[in-house]
């Protein structure tokens, strides 16, 4: 097993690609905090699932954007798995708005949740990190949106840019600690969210068509990334951005 008594954070890891993450981390052996924001049902389930082919997982509430509730996200698990090696940094949420009509609140809750959550949870984890003086290791779910313009959602793409140099910054920093710091950067993902994508056929078919793979991307293969990053194998990368598309942004237009 590629993460054997590794201990793992996932936030948003009860759902969709963090999901697909938190199952392919616990089968890889780590043991997994699932960190939930809302309804519990989903994260019990994961829980159980992993229980069930003998993985070790438990999850916790915290909203990333809260610093008080990200301290003790990393404190519970820090108590219950005795320690934390890897973050991944998967909680974000976009709200497709034209910019001339976007609400500052909207605005900045994209910004607090998809930016400040993860500056919060990689301070607090590597602060962890650090005095365990083991290393670590901190993936970050960005987008192709670190790069590519969209239109109608300006803030979720000024969210994934700030990660961008926020990433290449701290990998700087943390390297001396034997902390890697990543960013994933997937394109089109076929995870429940995109249910009312793919039920408009013609805009279903216009995403494909700008894909050269003709299909979007399986959680799955976000995950198994990760786990690369996580792994022995991914020791010596750092303050990259793994664009993750099936081929997108090298001749898409914007989505």
């Amino acid at each position: 097993m590629q993460l054997a008594d590794k201990v793992a954070i996932v936030t948003g890891g009860d759902s969709g690609i963090g999901q697909a993450i938190t199952l392919a981390m616990a089968r890889e052996g780590a043991r997994v905090m699932i960190d939930y924001y809302g309804d519990v049902a989903p994260a019990d389930a994961l829980v159980e699932q992993i229980e069930n082919f003998g993985g070790k997982a438990t999850a916790f509430a915290a909203d990333v954007s809260k610093p008080d509730e990200v301290d003790a996200l990393v404190m519970e698990t820090v108590r219950h798995f005795g320690g934390v090696d890897i973050l991944v940094n998967n909680a974000g949420i976009e709200h497709k708005v034209a910019f001339l009509h976007t609400p500052f609140e909207l605005y900045r809750k994209v910004i607090d949740i998809n930016l400040t959550g993860v500056w919060l949870c990689s301070q607090r984890a590597a602060l962890e990190m650090v005095k365990q003086k083991r290393g670590g290791r901190i993936i970050n779910i960005s987008s192709v949106h670190e790069e590519l313009a969209m239109p109608t959602n300006a803030p979720y793409c000024a969210s994934k840019g700030g990660v961008r140099m926020l990433m290449r910054t701290i990998a700087v920093e943390l390297a001396e600690h034997g902390i890697t710091v990543n960013d994933v950067c997937p394109g089109a993902v076929d995870t429940p969210m995109d249910a009312k994508l793919k039920s408009n056929r013609d805009e279903y078919n216009r995403l494909l068509s700008e894909i050269p793979l003709r299909r979007m991307a399986k959680p799955e293969e976000i995950a198994g990334l990760c786990v690369f990053l996580s792994s022995a194998a991914g020791a010596y990368v750092t303050g990259a951005s793994y664009i993750i598309d099936g081929g997108l942004t090298k001749q898409s237009g914007s989505l």
